[in-house]
């Protein structure tokens, strides 16, 4: 930007978008600092550079507001964690399902575990059952991105929210026959 330029020659760009042609840096830092702008190098790897007379704080100022705009239009993916245990009660199970369901449609994916404690340890059987009965009971709106593991004294799987393809052909009407 303006005397940090250090080539000999430089293709100028007006504010207008116009090209003023080739020049050197200290004619069109000249002719910038006429019009009450900054000569600022857009393209530094070509031959020869270019660079462009704009104010360049405003263009600081529209690259942020841009890019603030573009990050609140992202949405950012967490992932939710619900535990169990190996005696999990029928109710316990539904209710937690349901928050399952609620953070899927909210977009987030879902870690789901078990943990298991004393001799529970010795039969992880029942902890893969609960896992893959959520996984089952969960199928029309989730996908099980990891299958079930053991990992110390806990088991775990991943789930996630199917993406919903759109039907590529509608079915067609029936025809008129009169």
């Amino acid at each position: 930007m303006n005397e940090r330029i250090r080539v000999r020659e430089v293709r100028v760009i007006d504010d207008a978008g116009q090209q003023l042609g080739i020049m050197t840096p200290q004619q069109a830092l000249a002719i910038a600092r006429q019009k009450g702008l900054d000569l600022v190098e857009i393209a530094a790897t070509a031959t020869p550079p270019v660079c462009r007379i704009m104010d360049f704080g405003k263009y600081q100022y529209q690259e942020q507001k841009s890019a603030r705009e573009a990050k609140r239009h992202q949405k950012v993916i967490e992932v939710k964690e619900i535990k169990f245990r190996p005696k999990v009660d029928e109710h316990d199970y539904q209710f937690k399902k349901k928050h399952i369901e609620r953070f899927l449609e909210d977009g987030d994916k879902v870690k789901a575990t078990i943990f298991f404690r004393g001799r529970e340890m010795a039969h992880p059987e029942i902890g893969r059952r609960i896992l893959e009965r959520l996984v089952d009971e969960l199928a029309e709106v989730a996908v099980a991105e990891t299958s079930p593991r053991m990992e110390g004294n806990q088991m775990h799987t991943i789930l996630a929210r199917k993406t919903t393809g759109k039907p590529s052909a509608r079915p067609a009407a029936p025809a008129d026959t009169n």
